[in-house]
Order: structure tokens, then sequence, then C-alpha cells
């Protein structure tokens, strides 16, 4: 069996190569997947079909080479959290952001069961202003 770790590093990896189902395999049908207020998709959304359309749907739509660049993991068993860079360009203003982000991402049984993040919000409206 995959140890919580090595999932969300599978994830992330998955994230690098644009491989949406990779990205949802391991989410519980349940999962709650929380996006920080002032993001361009924020709220909680259950399930991979919600997190889906409501979440990579969007980035993928609305910003050129969006990504999230990860720098480490620190293992907390059940918890594990993702520290990186969110890039991109916003389509309709044709401006860039880089913005600090950590993922808190919490595991039960195997699967991702939950999910939270956290970023500087204002970097990411300042690209999407007109």
């Amino acid at each position: 069996m995959r140890s919580n770790l090595q999932i969300v590093s599978e994830h992330y990896a998955a994230s690098d190569r644009g491989d949406l189902a990779a990205m949802l395999a391991d989410v519980a049908p349940d999962a709650r997947w929380t996006e920080m207020a002032g993001f361009p998709c924020e709220g909680t959304w259950i399930g991979p079909a919600q997190i889906a359309a409501h979440v990579f749907k969007v980035l993928v739509s609305e910003w050129n080479d969006y990504r999230m660049t990860l720098e480490s993991l620190v293992d907390g068993g059940d918890c594990i959290v993702g520290i990186g860079t969110y890039s991109g360009t916003y389509k309709r203003t044709g401006r860039g952001m880089q913005a600090r982000v950590a993922h808190v991402w919490r595991l039960a049984g195997g699967k991702i069961v939950a999910f939270e993040q956290f970023t500087d919000t204002l970097l990411v409206a300042n690209a999407m202003e007109t």
C-alpha cells in the first residue's frame, strides 16, 4: 500500500503532466476540497466531479501556463503539507502572477478526504483585475 506522502506526491506529479484523471484518482467520493475566499475557485467542493468542474477546469480555461511548483512536502502521517508557488498568466488581462502557497491534505484509508489551500489571494486578484 502506498503511503499518504506517496499519494500526495503522485497528485502533484499528475498535475505537472496535466493528467486530471490521475490527479483525482485518490480523491474520496465525499472529499471536501476548500479553495480560499478571494481565490478564483473559492469555496468548498465535495467529491471529484465538483473538484474537477469548479477548480481544475476553471483554472485551465482562465489561465495560461497555470501551475503549482512544489518545493517541499511535510509528512505528518494523515496530514501532508505541500509548500510551493503558484504561477500563471490570466487570459483576460494578460497579467502574470506568482504567489506562495501551502496546501493541507488530509488522508484516511488510502484516500484524500480533505484539502485546504492557503495563498496570497491579493497577488492572484491583481493579475485578474481589469
